[in-house]
């Protein structure tokens, strides 16, 4: 097999996987003692783990003026509403991207655009599926609102959804960000919202599919048009 297609299949895996799959490999051994049937189903198992794990390099656009997709997954509404209050950004509405992230997904998440971290708010809550609307308001949450250099403001909120029960952050207050840098991770299964700047507008349309960190999901210049 060649590196370019053993690149193809093999990605590199979050730290944050390793001991899913050690304890995986662990317990197929186990089932594999036990009865071969049951260790082959392991295996499988260990194998998706690795894979929902995966954290692929991608490859950034370096246009001027654009927001990229915050996370991997399909659009599944594009709509105005109010952001979370503990993000501070304002009791009017913004323009709202709602991402779903099922359980095959890469669900390593990025920053669409290039600014400062200027909140970061953590709210416990249910576990309602994450592509329902009320989940933006009932489910566990994390938010993050950034300055951007011209001065606006966006929110990106992670959500948790049926299965999810953990959202990872590693932004942090004050931190300057580039476009397309790592920020959280959740897992397993869920939802990603982003709340665009004023001007925006939107590139993408509900049922299309994103790559976190490549697919240009908004133009800060407020043009329309496809992505």
């Amino acid at each position: 097999m060649s590196v370019s297609l053993l690149s193809t299949f093999v990605k590199p895996m979050h730290p944050e996987g390793r001991r899913f799959v050690a304890i995986g490999a662990a317990i197929t051994v186990g089932l594999f003692l036990l009865w071969s049937p049951l260790g082959w189903l392991g295996l499988g198992l260990t194998i998706w783990m690795y894979y929902f794990f995966r954290d692929p390099e991608r490859v950034v656009p370096t246009r001027p003026g654009i927001m990229v997709s915050p996370a991997d997954g399909i659009v599944s509404m594009i709509e105005p509403a109010v952001p979370p209050s503990d993000l501070e950004l304002g009791a009017e509405e913004m323009a709202r991207i709602s991402i779903f992230m099922s359980v095959f997904d890469c669900h390593v998440n990025r920053l669409p655009a290039t600014g400062r971290i200027d909140k970061v708010s953590y709210r416990p809550g249910k576990f309602l599926n994450a592509s329902l609307d009320k989940a933006s308001e009932h489910n566990e949450r994390n938010g993050l609102a950034v300055t951007l250099p011209d001065g606006r403001r966006y929110g990106t909120v992670q959500i948790a959804g049926l299965v999810a029960r953990r959202i990872m952050c590693w932004g942090e207050t004050g931190r300057d960000t580039s476009r397309g840098e790592r920020f959280g991770l959740i897992r397993f299964g869920s939802r990603l919202d982003i709340y665009l700047p004023g001007g925006a507008a939107p590139l993408v349309r509900v049922g299309q599919t994103m790559i976190a960190g490549e697919t240009v999901i908004a133009d800060l210049s407020g043009e329309t048009g496809e992505a």
